[in-house]
């Protein structure tokens, strides 16, 4: 395999997912690999690569790493407001800061990554589509 196509928003709504939620998203591969193969939103709760010989990438991985930690919390969001009994305007805040980082993390997906394959390590080349 030398190169991924990725949606960005696939790989964003991945990550917020993970975040948000129970279980985890990643981006999957599914074999048979081919030089140019397309990574889709999957959610699991049972890593079944094992049996189906499928790749998981965690979105984190195809991210910037200064964008992954610029996520915003909840936590962080309370912590920074000077009136925090006003519940609908911490939502607000939470919501802007939200899409704030999802517009970062929609162009900072990273151009190579490093896939652990049966065959070794593996450097592939990251496609965004659309």
């Amino acid at each position: 395999m030398r190169s991924l196509a990725v949606s960005p928003d696939d790989v964003v709504n991945a990550y917020i997912y993970t975040q948000e939620n129970p279980g985890e998203a990643v981006l999957r591969v599914t074999p048979p690999f081919h030089g140019r193969m397309r990574a889709r939103l999957h959610v699991y709760r049972v890593d079944d690569t094992h049996m189906t010989g499928a790749l998981h990438i965690r979105p984190a991985e195809l991210i910037a790493d200064d964008v992954v930690d610029a996520y915003p919390r909840l936590e962080d969001t309370v912590e920074t407001s000077v009136d925090e009994t006003d519940t609908e305007r911490l939502r607000e805040r939470h919501a802007d800061s939200h899409e704030q980082w999802r517009e970062s993390a929609m162009t900072a997906i990273v151009e190579t990554i490093t896939l652990e394959t049966p065959a070794g390590p593996q450097q592939v080349s990251i496609k965004r589509l659309g």
